[in-house]
């Protein structure tokens, strides 16, 4: 019987190894050993990524390395081209609050710095508007409208020739402490979310609300994995320890009935609902749905079916590996709400106390912005990122289409690539139309022009504000090895950066140590 077996095993890895022999080469994903530069294959080969490193060596441009394909996926990005003012000299954005994915960077650049060598930036994860709304700027506080506008016009540091438009939207801080909220903690509980930076870290941020809680409040906690159910239902605000305890008895086992959970904390939702407050699911999970419907547009369809009830759905996306971030951020778009990425405790306590207003307190629906420029004065145009929330002129006219939801005293910043005309005469730049509807569901406009005389700014005028923007589109630019990246170099963002790095904002020194480490990293991949 033995020396059956014996046969039967040597068989198989014959036939394994004659197999693998058979294997076309694009059917191999080469990559390098950053530890002892050995060049090794496996299946997956990527062409797209393999150009990326050489010998063992990360240039500044790609730190990608092309072996580690982890079961994550992003939405596809297709960048945004030039466009001549003489062929369309407008367009339309759909505008939000969504920031993950400067943590989902910064938390895969401190895996790098400490020894991970199997960490990818993937260019797809790189969302420049994700990495620009992340952090607050001094834009000044609206004080006869809901939001303010705040521009500037400067030379790009990476690029001759063409120039940074920055428009900031500053919206109206409003009173929300005798709001009442009536919150779904809807979390992921399946065997995927196993583990400290996932299930871990939600039941740490979840803790937090618990202790930031009004008395009127109320809060459920509805949990899935094979199965859902109602672990929490409806308790007051003052019943802290009780919530706290639920949080904490969460454990992670089987597979992800995400149909079953959304569809339950909905129902969660509507029975407890507050007229006049603030009634949101807050989905946490990694975003690996194997249950029920399951795939993107199935999910959406689901939630874009509750968008009019009145109860808005963030998703909080956590842990490294196999994170569906596409899916995540299409549930959060069709459910009227944002989506962000935990990387750390601390990030958590940012998102889900300190900026707890501005994430879940709207001020503004279906926002959405139109810029349209003056072609007897800018030649050609350039928006950086946004791609997948650019709208047709039928779409911002049409006053049903959904769009994105603004926050409380939250900012928002759209940047783009301009390109002036010699000589020119008008001092115009372009017409910012903002379109939202307020929290009565009233449509509300503002118009406001943008002259250059008023904006324009040389290299010495440069306020901390320009050169941390400038700083942030350069390096994400960079690190997606962007075909418009240009000059871009670390040493210049950098540069860039001196002025915040003895500074007071907590978050702008974060990002400097961030581009720091990062330099680092590709030193280290050098020695």
């Amino acid at each position: 019987m033995k020396k059956v077996l014996f046969i039967c095993l040597t068989l198989c890895v014959a036939l394994s190894l004659l197999l693998s022999a058979c294997a076309k080469t694009d059917d191999l994903k080469v990559g390098y050993d950053m530890d002892g530069g050995g060049r090794y294959s496996y299946p997956y080969y990527n062409k797209d990524y393999a150009n990326t490193v050489s010998d063992g060596v990360m240039s500044e441009s790609a730190a990608i390395y092309p072996f580690d394909y982890d079961g994550s996926n992003y939405t596809k990005i297709a960048e945004n081209e030039s466009v001549k003012t003489s062929e369309k000299s407008d367009i339309y954005v759909s505008l939000d609050n969504n920031t993950a994915s400067y943590t989902n960077v910064r938390g895969a650049i401190n895996r790098m710095k400490n020894g991970d060598n199997y960490t990818t930036i993937y260019p797809d994860s790189v969302r420049v508007e994700e990495m620009l709304n992340y952090f607050s700027y001094d834009y000044p506080s609206p004080e006869d409208e809901d939001f303010s506008f705040t521009y500037s016009l400067f030379d790009a540091p990476y690029k001759k020739d063409v120039k940074l438009l920055t428009i900031g939207l500053k919206a109206k801080e409003v009173q929300t402490s005798d709001v009442p909220n009536n919150i779904v903690l809807l979390i992921d509980v399946s065997g995927s979310m196993y583990g400290a930076d996932r299930l871990g870290l939600i039941q740490e941020g979840f803790k937090l609300i618990a202790e930031n809680l009004k008395p009127q409040d109320r809060v459920s906690i509805v949990t899935y994995a094979s199965g859902v159910r109602c672990a929490l239902d409806g308790a007051m605000g003052d019943e802290g320890n009780k919530i706290r305890a639920v949080i904490e008895d969460l454990e992670a086992m089987g597979s992800t009935n995400g149909e079953g959970g959304i569809e339950l904390a909905y129902e969660i939702a509507q029975k407890h609902f507050i007229q006049g407050g603030n009634n949101r699911v807050i989905l946490a999970t990694d975003g690996d749905f194997n249950i029920g419907k399951a795939t993107a547009d199935e999910l959406t369809n689901l939630i874009s079916g509750k968008r009019d009830s009145g109860i808005y759905l963030s998703v909080i996306g956590v842990g490294y590996g196999n994170l569906q971030s596409d899916m995540m951020e299409a549930l959060a778009l069709n459910g009227n709400g944002n989506w962000s990425y935990l990387d750390s405790v601390n990030e958590a306590r940012k998102f889900l106390v300190e900026e707890f207003g501005g994430n879940f307190f709207v001020l503004a629906k279906d926002a959405k912005l139109k810029i349209d420029f003056n072609a007897e004065t800018v030649e050609e145009y350039r928006l950086i990122g946004y791609e997948n929330k650019q709208m047709s002129q039928e779409e911002f006219e049409d006053e049903s289409k959904d769009a994105g939801e603004i926050g409380s005293g939250h900012s928002v910043t759209a940047v783009f690539e301009v390109k002036l005309k010699e000589n020119f005469e008008e001092d115009k730049i372009a017409q910012a139309v903002l379109h939202y509807k307020n929290t009565s569901d009233e449509s509300k406009e503002l118009v406001s022009d943008i002259e250059f005389s008023q904006v324009a700014r040389s290299d010495d005028e440069l306020s901390v504000r320009d050169k941390f923007i400038a700083s942030i589109v350069e390096f994400a630019l960079l690190i997606r090895n962007s075909e418009y990246k240009g000059d871009a170099s670390l040493s210049e963002i950098i540069e860039l950066l001196k002025d915040v790095k003895n500074g007071d904002n907590e978050y702008y020194k974060d990002f400097y140590n961030l581009v720091e480490t990062y330099a680092s990293v590709v030193d280290a991949s050098k020695e």
